[in-house]
């Protein structure tokens, strides 16, 4: 792989994680809900439901879904319905104030999130297939194969792990101008319509 392909591989996929999608937007939702912890978790789960989409999308799994239109379907409404569900749960823990603050029950909340990040991630048939088309442009045919994809997914990863951490700093920092209980309510509702947004957008891709 030359170095032209994997600096022009690199600037697509920090455009593309800048563009705020269903997993950034569930990060936000974290970071302003249940704190650092819970968000950096999040990240995380993102990244390991992404080296497992670049690694089937390797594997051929993106061409069966973007062969299969009733497959595809199902998996990008599970992921809807999933996030979608998280959104519910949010705003009504908001509404009943029983949303958990930073510190409250962390490893739930943090293993939780992990959880979240990871469906989130994985139940996206949209980002298989784009994974499917975007990485063949910039493979080497000549080259080896297992470098080349060992190279992208690593390169992949470091930028979706900076720049989603960047959003939840700046979420966290946010978050924590409000202390009042009426000013966290508030943002338990800003959570959950961070992640009802995820599930809307993920519903409206084609």
């Amino acid at each position: 792989m030359s170095f032209e392909n994997w600096f022009a591989f690199t600037i697509a996929c920090i455009v593309l994680t800048l563009v705020p999608g269903p997993s950034v937007l569930l990060v936000v939702g974290q970071a302003l809900t249940r704190g650092r912890k819970a968000a950096l978790m999040c990240v995380a789960g993102d990244l390991i439901g992404g080296i497992v989409l670049m690694l089937l999308s390797f594997l051929g799994v993106g061409a069966i879904l973007a062969a299969s239109a009733l497959l595809f379907q199902a998996v990008k409404w599970a992921g809807v319905l999933y996030l979608a569900w998280l959104g519910y749960r949010q705003i009504s823990e908001a509404r009943t104030g029983t949303f958990e603050l930073p510190g409250q029950d962390a490893v739930s909340s943090g293993w939780g999130s992990l959880w979240a990040g990871t469906i989130t991630a994985i139940l996206n048939p949209k980002a298989i297939v784009f994974y499917m088309a975007f990485l063949a442009q910039f493979i080497d045919p000549a080259g080896s194969l297992a470098r080349q994809m060992l190279i992208l997914t690593v390169t992949s990863t470091i930028v979706v792990a900076v720049l989603l951490s960047a959003y939840a700093i700046i979420a966290i920092r946010a978050r924590q101008v409000f202390a009042s209980r009426s000013a966290k309510r508030r943002i338990g509702y800003a959570g959950g319509t961070f992640l009802l947004g995820g599930s809307l957008l993920m519903a409206t891709t084609r």
